[in-house]
């Protein structure tokens, strides 16, 4: 969540960025938050006076006692009484600030960089880079035309599945439901493959591989943000207040909540391969069909924690990794720079890498990349100590390195061949076969 000092020296700049990211009733939620803060610290200044008070006279009352003044030691003691009870009250005034002011600033979502662009949604994304066109400054989704002639021979996946006996996805619905699907031989085996390729890249660019649980407690959901913004989007195992992780940022972010690292440790770079859950609630229509929107899937994470003067290398470096993958594994895409109006909740900036699908005609969303700037790192208290012993806030980075089913799709559709679907040669050694067919 934001900082109260960042709120208070640069409120107006909040503000602004809280406008930038289309949050209603900006202006009115940092006055309230602002308001709440002062309560707090008038209850505080007030609980402080009573016990500086009550300090003195009980330091009077030794004293009195010594003397033989019982009638006024007595009387002194009266005023510790009620001092004690207005300490009381003053004490529950201050807690109970500071409980609405934790919860408040709860509500109040991440204020993007400068460079992030102005715009309501998807459409005002700016294309920063392609594989298919130079793109001019300003390039938006929404003015994006140059795209491969669609193939009308190419399948779409889904069909491919079938033709090809790699996914069931009517087994899934019998087994669980709608958006749960059985990968079978080959189309398991490429499954496997991408893990592995995934993990491998990540390994070699410096990443330490975790292995997490993908059950994580409400304190994890609510130290990078999931909660309590995005609970209706969690699967919730009631019974023990548990959650299905929604991505392995979380459990990996996780590992650094009321941690105090050394500067010299950082940044420390993590990767793990997790299966993560959503539910997609409300999600409907042609977007969702096969691979394209599902609720369990395989993905792998890479997670950075770094010092703010670092951290947007370390953006960059991750961004030039994803970016990689997608070449080694020869497909077409593109980056978006997302607008303030398109950005999630706890991200002060985000790319979000697309790839095409020559067989639907359309680009699917295989990864986004994000640094949080202090946003996660105050909720977790994730923090690191410099070398003069200064205690500073981390900034968090993660990004998909990749999310599984749309490099499936994309592979199975633009790589289709009369000989049957090539697999991409980085993938060979990992798959064991050339060719699906």
């Amino acid at each position: 969540m934001l900082t109260l000092n960042q709120i208070k020296e640069e409120t107006e700049k909040v503000i602004q960025g809280l406008e930038k990211k289309r949050f209603n009733g900006a202006k009115e939620a940092i006055e309230k938050a602002l308001s709440l803060d002062k309560k707090r610290r008038e209850a505080q200044t007030k609980l402080d006076a009573i016990l500086a008070e009550s300090k003195k006279f009980a330091a009077q009352i030794g004293q009195l006692m010594k003397a033989g003044n019982k009638e006024e030691a007595e009387a002194a003691k009266a005023e510790v009484a009620k001092l004690k009870a207005s300490a009381a009250h003053h004490e529950t005034a201050k807690a109970e600030a500071e409980q609405a002011l934790n919860a408040h600033l709860c509500t109040i979502p991440n204020i993007p960089y400068d460079e992030v662009p102005e715009g309501n949604g998807a459409e005002d994304n700016v294309v920063v880079k392609s594989s298919l066109r130079e793109c001019k400054e300003g390039d938006t989704v929404g003015n994006w035309d140059t795209i491969p002639t669609n193939d009308e021979a190419k399948l779409p996946h889904w069909e491919l599945a079938k033709k090809y006996n790699l996914i069931d996805f009517d087994l899934g619905v019998k087994i669980t439901g709608a958006g749960f699907p059985v990968y079978v031989g080959k189309g398991a085996q490429l499954q496997r493959a991408l893990i592995n390729f995934f993990l491998d890249e990540a390994r070699k660019a410096g990443y330490t591989e975790i292995m997490p649980p993908t059950v994580v407690n409400a304190a994890s959901g609510y130290g990078t943000g999931q909660l309590p913004d995005k609970e209706g989007q969690m699967y919730h195992c009631g019974l023990d207040d548990l959650y299905l992780i929604p991505t392995a940022e979380v459990p990996v972010t996780n590992i650094y909540r009321d941690v105090i690292l050394d500067e010299k440790d950082l940044p420390i770079k993590n990767c793990a391969y997790t299966q993560c859950f959503r539910r997609e609630a409300g999600s409907y229509g042609k977007d969702v069909r096969g691979l394209n929107r599902l609720h369990e899937f395989s993905k792998i994470e890479i997670v950075r924690i770094d010092t703010p003067e670092h951290s947007k290398e370390s953006h960059r470096e991750m961004l030039e990794h994803v970016e990689g993958l997608l070449k080694k594994l020869e497909l077409h895409y593109r980056i978006l720079r997302l607008c303030g109006g398109d950005q999630s909740f706890t991200s002060a900036i985000c790319y979000d890498f697309e790839v095409y699908s020559e067989a639907q005609d359309r680009w699917l969303e295989v990864s986004s990349v994000s640094n949080f700037d202090t946003y996660q790192a105050n909720r977790l208290k994730c923090r690191y100590r410099t070398a003069d012993k200064k205690v500073q806030l981390c900034h968090t980075l993660n990004g998909s390195a990749l999310a599984l089913p749309r490099i499936v799709a994309a592979i199975l559709e633009n790589f289709q061949t009369e000989k049957g679907i090539r697999m991409p040669k980085a993938l060979v050694p990992y798959t064991g076969f050339e060719y699906i067919s």
